[in-house]
């Protein structure tokens, strides 16, 4: 087996019912302790979405069969529970999520004992033992124990040590935290009163359905948000998606950002005083991500698309920082995944030694007009429709392969790749004016779609 059939960009997910089953669970489970030979503990989380608990508890009684011994670490974050992997010196976590996905979907992400999600070629591994299914099953004198533990406190204080809580404390700032009803709402609001910010709470309330504005933080979807912030005179605002390891960011005036201009502040007010000023991002991100790496003397690694990319490129490379244009940071002293709530912190520490506002900071950015959007496409559709897109697409200066296609023109760029997680074609385009960007997007989905139907 050299290709995945069932792990993507973040884990395995898939529509509860069809793809993510009791007995799949159990199997995947299953391969899993195979997998790790049956050695070590094994963290286990949840997100808040209404299948996590019967998957859970698959996975955990699952592991205890294999003669695996369990901490569980309950409702938390993603990044908590990578958190939790390497300060408890586990072989291994489990997260039940799907992050952004519709209520309807669900998955696991498998962490490796550094924190990171595990290699595309252990995920290879997994799905052999998946497939050939010859699994081990404990003597009942050797079964698993599960122990219960709260992480939250020692996660929370963990960030915390990575910012200035005096500067933070006596600014005395204002902040808007959307949890998108998913379990940032259970870290978050509860980090920033710590730091002495004052946090006024929307969408905190967990609901597997997520009934506020859905599950993906997409700033079109940010408007109650947006107008908080301004009605309170926030200094600022954020949002999570459903298992905040992203985080959207608005100013005081209500404007709400793509994560790659967040990103970028990251970017330039971070890496300008450091010796390693390497910042490493997936080719969907904005060119001002280049533009900052000039103005401050650095450098962009590009990777593919997918949080396991951007960490394990910064692992090898050393670097601090990476992020996302879908609102991921990474900030390798703490743990080198994307991390809202660290996220957070760190841009409250930013306000705090500027004289700067949020959208100040923002307007010195160089500006790019950008759209992004998606187009059907069928699974197994996908590598047949990219591969004749790619001989389609003409008049571009320069093709970047690297993840999809990323086509760069005078004017801008196209960026078309099949999603890891969802049945999808993804769209990227940023331009120099609006005019230029809606042209790029309108012409790349006619070419999406046309090419879909041809195979239809």
């Amino acid at each position: 087996m050299t290709e995945r059939k069932y792990f993507g960009t973040n884990g395995v997910r898939g529509v509860v019912g069809e793809l993510i089953t009791n007995f799949f669970v159990n199997k995947l489970t299953s391969a899993i302790s195979s997998f790790i030979e049956n050695k070590g503990v094994v963290v286990v989380g949840s997100d808040a979405r209404t299948s996590s608990p019967f998957i859970k508890y698959a996975v955990i009684s699952t592991l205890l069969s294999s003669g695996i011994d369990v901490i569980d670490i309950g409702l938390v974050p993603t990044p908590l529970t990578q958190f939790a992997v390497r300060k408890l010196k586990a072989r291994l976590g489990i997260m039940i999520t799907a992050s952004h996905n519709p209520p309807q979907f669900n998955g696991l992400k498998v962490i490796s004992d550094d924190g990171i999600e595990i290699s595309v070629e252990d995920q290879i591994k997994v799905e052999k033992e998946l497939e050939e299914g010859d699994f081990y099953f404990s003597d009942w004198t050797k079964l698993g124990n599960v122990t219960k533990i709260n992480m939250i406190d020692e996660y929370i204080d963990q960030i915390i040590s990575f910012v200035d809580i005096d500067k933070i404390s006596k600014k005395k700032m204002k902040v808007v935290v959307d949890g998108g009803n998913g379990v940032g709402s259970l870290i978050t609001p509860y980090l920033f009163k710590k730091l002495g910010v004052k946090v006024f709470s929307i969408n905190t309330t967990l609901d597997g359905y997520f009934p506020g504005r859905g599950s993906e933080p997409l700033p079109h979807l940010l408007t109650e948000m947006a107008r908080t912030a301004k009605s309170v005179n926030a200094d600022f605002s954020i949002a999570h998606d459903g298992d905040a390891d992203r985080a959207i960011f608005g100013d005081e005036r209500g404007v709400v950002y793509w994560g790659d201009r967040s990103i970028a502040i990251f970017e330039k007010m971070i890496l300008q005083d450091e010796q390693n000023k390497l910042f490493v991002t997936p080719v969907s991100s904005s060119s001002v991500v280049t533009d900052i790496a000039e103005e401050i003397g650095g450098k962009v690694e590009w990777t593919k698309v997918g949080c396991i990319y951007v960490s394990r490129t910064m692992q090898k490379l050393n670097a601090i920082l990476g992020g996302e244009e879908n609102g991921g940071l990474f900030y390798s002293p703490h743990v080198p995944v994307r991390d809202g709530a660290m996220a957070g912190a760190l841009m409250a520490n930013i306000l705090s030694t500027s004289s700067s506002t949020f959208s100040e900071l923002m307007n010195e950015l160089p500006q790019y007009a950008q759209l992004k959007d998606k187009v059907q496409c069928p699974n197994n559709l996908k590598s047949k429709v990219l591969d004749a897109i790619s001989s389609r697409v003409k008049g571009y200066t320069e093709l970047i392969t690297i993840d999809g296609l990323k086509a760069i023109y005078d004017n801008g760029w196209v960026l078309i790749r099949p999603s890891g997680t969802e049945p999808i074609f993804r769209i990227f385009v940023e331009a120099n004016t609006m005019d230029e960007a809606e042209k790029l997007l309108k012409e790349g989905k006619k070419t999406i779609k046309e090419t879909i139907e041809s195979f239809q």
